[in-house]
Parts: structure tokens; sequence; C-alpha cells
């Protein structure tokens, strides 16, 4: 027979302010603890960084437990700002993964109470290899700690959990830290936002500092083009033939003279103009917004967010058209 789920009742008043008390505490207590780092940021940090800065080949993080959880996160910040890094198990480093280190290296080795005995295993072999050995703890007399070449004392004055059991506070003070050694590193090798967008290349922040406008803009027959002498009729056949909700008004050497627009569009009709006499060049605008096709495509969109316009038209040095986009090229391309 199927089991009968039993509903819990919901939390009394007492129980709700419970919850918010002891969220509370949590925050303010890790808040604390990180605040405490400051003080922390030493000659041991400075010589840290100059360890990792230095090292020609890849920064290899351990840590077991919370602690491993930790150093894989400042494993993949170090590698996305600039510094190539990988995370190492301890418990399989002994165990044949070791070889994955090298004399080029440098080791980053997390552990609260510097005594991990998966890192002491290995620690021997580490410094047989020569490789610098960089280590945040939360014991500064600890054995890890005494070994290591660059020490950054991370600990704190209580966990955040009620029991004082569970990593709370410690492991929040040491993920601050790793990522105060990442920034200080990524600012050191003047890594730059390009440079963060190649290695996020399909991330959103990516495709907005990668993507250019030759990259979203359409070129060739798709985008709509009329001369000066077409007729309003001719120009709406246009602009509902390419689907882009205008059409660029060229002169014969391709020359952008203006643009027309469906705000073109309802202006000409409150005139009542004639469907089949009246040309482009009394009824376009004059002096459009026009874009190189090297401008970033998030610089396209500042544009047409900022002049309150749905479309851009692109041209070369010499001012010809070369390609148009709209908002619904940059939705597409993940810009927007």
């Amino acid at each position: 027979m199927p089991q009968l789920r039993v509903t819990p009742p919901p939390p009394s008043q007492d129980q709700r302010q419970r919850f918010q008390e002891l969220g509370r505490a949590v925050i303010e207590t890790e808040a604390r603890a990180v605040a405490a780092l400051a003080r922390r940021v030493d000659d041991g940090f400075v010589r840290a960084c100059e360890l990792l800065l230095a090292c020609r080949g890849r920064i290899v993080v351990l840590g077991m437990g919370k602690s491993g959880h930790i150093g894989g996160k400042v494993a993949a910040t170090l590698a996305s700002t600039g510094s190539p890094a990988f995370f190492v198990h301890p418990g399989e480093a002994s165990h044949g993964d070791l070889g994955m280190i090298t004399p080029q290296d440098v080791v980053l080795a997390f552990s609260n109470s510097g005594e991990t005995e998966e890192i002491l295993t290995i620690l021997p072999l580490i410094k047989r290899l020569g490789v610098p050995l960089v280590a945040l703890t939360g014991n500064p007399r600890s054995s890890l700690a005494r070994a290591a070449d660059a020490h950054i004392d991370v600990s704190v004055e209580q966990e955040a959990c009620p029991l004082g059991l569970a990593p709370t506070a410690s492991t929040t003070a040491a993920l601050a830290m790793g990522d105060a050694l990442a920034v200080a590193l990524l600012e050191a090798r003047g890594f730059t936002a390009e440079d963060f967008a190649r290695s996020h290349p399909g991330g959103r922040l990516g495709r907005r500092l990668l993507l250019h406008i030759r990259d979203v803009m359409r070129t060739g027959d798709q985008v709509p083009r009329v001369g000066p002498e077409t007729s309003f009729a001719e120009a709406l056949v246009e602009i509902t033939r390419k689907g882009m909700g205008m059409t660029a008004v060229v002169d014969g050497d391709g020359k952008v003279l203006g643009i027309f627009t469906d705000g073109d569009l309802r202006r000409a009709m409150d005139r009542r103009v004639d469907l089949h006499e009246t040309p482009m060049a009394e009824l376009m605008t004059r002096g459009c917004r026009t874009v190189p096709p090297d401008l970033l495509a998030a610089e396209g969109l500042r544009i047409m967010e900022d002049a309150r316009i749905n479309g851009l038209l692109v041209v070369d040095g010499e001012g010809r058209l070369i390609g148009a986009l709209n908002m619904h090229d940059l939705l597409r391309a993940g810009v927007l």
C-alpha cells in the first residue's frame, strides 16, 4: 500500500520568530568573521601573492571536506581570472593523483585545523618536489602552517552553528580570503574585462564583451534600402519584405542619406501624404544614428536605449551602408 504523506503543521509564531533570529545571528556571526580578516592581509598575504604570481605552472588547490568545497570554488575563481588553477582531492592524491603536481606548480592548501591527515600525508612529497606551499588555516601553530612557505591566518572566534560544530563562519572566512588572493592576482596580471569574457564565452557577460556589431548585423539583401526618389508606397513594400520595421535611404553610391522608420510612417499618415507620389527624400529622417561594424554590440544596445530607437544602420568609413540591426537581432544574440 502506498504510504500516506503527512503534511507537517505550519510553524507557530514563536517558531517563525526563531527562524528569523537564527538567520540574522548566522549572518552577523559570519560578517564579523569576514570583517576580522582585514587585519590578516599582512606580510603573509603578500608573500602568498608573490608565490602565486611567480608560478610558472598551475596553482594546485587542496582541501578536505568543507575546506575542499571552498578550495574547489577558489580554484575555479583563480582559473577564470587569469591564474590557471585546478583542485586535487588530497585523499586521491596519495593514490596516484599526486602525479598532477609538477615542479613548476604552487600548492594552495585549505585546512581549518591545519592538521588534516590527508594533506599532511602528502606534505613530504610536495616538499620533495620543491613546490612552494601556500596554506590557509585557522591555526598558525599547526603542522601545515609551520610547513608552509606562506601562511594566511583565517581563524574565526566562533562558528555560526549554534552547536559550534558545523563549519560555517570558518568556511566563509576561507572563501573570502581565497577571493582576496584571486582579485589581488587579477590586478597584478593586468587581467581585463575582455580577458574575463574570453574565459566565459558562453555566458551573457562574454557575449556582451566579445560580440561586435559585425557579428550580429544583417547584411546584403537582408538590409532594407531605398533611394531618395523611391515613393512612399514602394518604401512600405521594402520595409514589409525585409521585416526590420525601417529602411535606409541611400544615394547612388550607397551612402546613407537618412532612415525611414515606423515613427516616420505614423507622421506621414497623420499628414495624409500621397502614397504613390511622395518620395522618401521628403519623409525620411536625416542625420540618423549610424555605427561602425567594429563597435561592441553592447554599445549598440546602449545607443538604441539612450536614443529610444529600435534599429541602427551600420556604415563603413566612407558612410556607405553595409548592414543594419535591431533589438530583435541583439535579443537573438543574447546581448539584450
